[in-house]
């Protein structure tokens, strides 16, 4: 790693998060022109993709003339790891990390040493907003194995000098004791994760909110920006939870706003477009609208107008200092995650964030299944109360939708480190409800 965070970085930092839009449009695209400078024609994925595309644009609006990237295109061939975008020769490349897996085959991207320091760069933003300092102890609980997850961040907080903690190859239990001894203040993990940690101290009689941790970092999946989830984390932990959110094929994009409200977008390194999820249209205020990126300083891994599928509903017209587009409630689910329940548009965020209101469900799972033609939805969960029947109740008054809930055994559903897999889409099996 370079030298320790200055002062003049953060307030560079602060001078674009209150760009006005001309200001910003005109940094973004003198960025966007040196990136394509940079990568062309070396980058052959990328000089096929926009052969007919004249360079340098002329104006910002002419990035919609591009065509998009997606993750299908970067993932090649079914016998192929490697991300097909990358620029330079093998080589070339000091860091190997790959995706989770989640959706599909882990795909593997490569990063230069200076690819990397740009993402370094980025995350700063999320330990501005955690306002973390050098004399934080930043605790990592998280695998340190091949998928990116929390590597940008132990890099970043080591960069600020801050005292960095790995939590990996560790049980939750002896986490929860290194956090103690340690004295760690900042918790890294995914919402999940910090559920669980909270979940096991219980069973062992210890209370987290005596722990030194003033603020959880959290990345992974979508939690830290709902309402429901985040008030029972900074309750449990009597502790910040600052959002955050990032993957691997792109790198860290998004911070979450001090009040929690959502996430803004590193707008000084990425050009964020919206598509309404409705028309296709480029999204107007407030409309749920799919994330489109692109990087600005990642020249040996670029992604060019990449369609994330992820769900948000951006605003223009927010309070406060900082500029950059804020996605109210963060990422609200996945494009490929939306279920038609009797007619009604549903995404397992929504779900969530009910369930989550009751403080005595410890965990529950969402399958998704085909039925003839029919979405169907069932949801287990472990309540404390084993009372589903409030449970459905809540549901069918706030989504409208009768959902059949049912009891399993505590501690029966799986716990998770990293992302959580609680929805579980059968669709594509044969009447998977037979």
């Amino acid at each position: 790693m370079r030298g320790m965070e200055s002062p003049e970085a953060a307030i560079e930092r602060r001078n674009f998060e209150r760009m006005d839009a001309d200001q910003l449009a005109a940094h973004q695209l003198e960025r966007l022109n040196n990136l394509l400078a940079t990568i062309l024609p070396a980058n052959r994925f990328y000089a096929d993709k926009l052969r007919d595309v004249s360079v340098p644009l002329e104006s910002l609006d002419q990035l919609a003339q591009l065509p998009y990237t997606l993750k299908a295109e970067l993932a090649g061939g079914p016998n192929q790891s490697l991300a097909n975008n990358h620029t330079w020769p093998r080589n070339a490349y000091v860091r190997w990390h790959q995706t989770s897996g989640t959706r599909g085959r882990p795909m593997v991207v490569m990063d230069t040493e200076e690819d990397w320091l740009w993402c370094v760069d980025a995350w700063q933003y999320v330990l501005d907003a955690a306002e973390v300092t050098k004399d934080d102890v930043c605790f990592l609980a998280f695998s340190f194995g091949p998928f990116i997850g929390f590597w940008f961040g132990f890099d970043a907080a080591a960069w600020r000098n801050c005292m960095v903690v790995p939590g990996g190859g560790m049980g939750t239990l002896s986490r929860i004791e290194m956090l103690r001894t340690s004295g760690a203040t900042c918790l890294f993990c995914t919402p999940s994760y910090a559920l669980h940690l909270a979940e096991v101290a219980a069973q062992h009689n210890i209370d987290v909110a005596a722990l030194d941790v003033r603020c959880l970092i959290l990345a992974g999946e979508p939690g830290a920006s709902v309402p429901a989830i985040r008030q029972r984390l900074e309750s449990t932990f009597a502790a910040r939870v600052v959002d955050h959110s990032g993957a691997t094929e792109v790198g860290p994009w998004g911070y979450g706003r001090s009040d929690g409200r959502g996430l803004h977008v590193i707008e000084s390194e990425f050009i964020a477009e919206f598509f309404s999820v409705e028309t296709g249209l480029p999204a107007a205020e407030g409309d749920l609208a799919e994330l489109v990126l692109t990087t600005l300083g990642r020249h040996g891994a670029p992604v060019i107008r990449y369609r994330t599928g992820d769900l948000v509903r951006p605003t223009w017209q927010h309070d406060g200092e900082n500029r950059f587009v804020l996605l109210e409630g963060g990422v609200l689910g996945r494009v490929d995650d939306m279920m038609i329940i009797r007619g009604v548009n549903i995404y397992p965020s929504s779900i969530e964030q009910i369930l989550r209101s009751f403080p005595e469900v410890v965990e529950y799972r969402m399958t998704v299944f085909k039925e003839q033609e029919m979405d169907r939805l069932l949801i287990e969960v472990e309540d404390r109360l084993d009372n589903p029947q409030r449970l459905e109740e809540e549901l069918r008054l706030r989504l409208s939708l009768k959902v059949a809930v049912q009891s399993v055994p505590l501690g029966s559903l799986p716990r998770y480190e990293a992302k959580g897999k609680r929805f579980v889409d059968q669709r594509g099996t044969v009447d998977a409800s037979s």
